[in-house]
């Protein structure tokens, strides 16, 4: 990232952007960012204990940028090529196996030392964690040993930020197919992180043609918070 700055500072390219990017650049391009991007900051056995994958390292880096300051930071899984589904979760051959050998014990190691790197620095009561996907995959494997799409049943996990630590909310069916008890819909997770960051539900907030809508439609989910 500061590699980049570099040369847009150079050539001067940013100058020729409008005022909300150029703000931008200069935002990412300040003393307190470019510090929180230089994970050479960081010792080497904390680098270790995320991981030295490039999720893992942007995991870190997520929490150096929480600590500078940031109110909402986003983190993509990054695709490995030479792995199985490219290295994703989309993972529609060879399912099991993607997920024992690389995807799982990735995520958890990266996953865990956020938590406990928020909680030992004194962050996590005052962060929420949020992990999810856009949908869950089939009860059924296909013919390569896979699981497609599947939209009606899956799993998300949250931390920190005033969600009880180590609840259970909800269960599928024997098959994991579809909802048995305790669903939950999109607009009550939704609603459930906006009351995590102090807003009610319902708070108005109005659209560029100055409309009103509520923040969310849905029903925070109490017996997790």
């Amino acid at each position: 990232m500061n590699h980049h700055l570099d040369g847009l500072n150079r050539t001067g390219d940013f100058e020729s952007q409008v005022a909300d990017q150029r703000k931008a650049f200069e935002l990412i391009g300040s003393g307190a960012a470019r510090k929180a991007f230089d994970l050479d900051q960081e010792p080497a056995s904390v680098r270790d204990r995320y991981g030295r994958s490039r999720f893992a390292q942007s995991v870190l880096l997520s929490r150096r940028l929480v600590e500078a300051g940031v109110s909402l930071v986003q983190i993509n899984w990054t695709r490995i090529p030479d792995k199985l589904n490219q290295g994703g979760w989309d993972t529609h051959s060879k399912h099991n196996e993607a997920l024992k050998t690389f995807l799982m014990p990735m995520m958890d190691q990266a996953y865990s030392a956020l938590i406990e790197d928020l909680e030992v620095r004194g962050l996590l009561s005052e962060t929420l964690v949020v992990w999810f996907g856009e949908f869950g995959r089939t009860p059924k494997f296909n013919g390569a040993g896979g699981r497609d799409h599947w939209g009606n049943v899956f799993s998300l996990a949250l931390a920190g930020g005033g969600i009880k630590g180590g609840a259970v909310y909800g269960a599928s069916d024997k098959n994991a197919a579809y909802p048995l008890e305790g669903k939950v819909e999109p607009r009550d997770f939704l609603a459930t992180i906006f009351h995590c960051l102090g807003y009610h539900p319902d708070t108005e907030i109005r659209d560029t043609l100055g409309r009103p809508l509520p923040l969310s439609r849905g029903q925070v989910i109490n017996a997790i918070v």
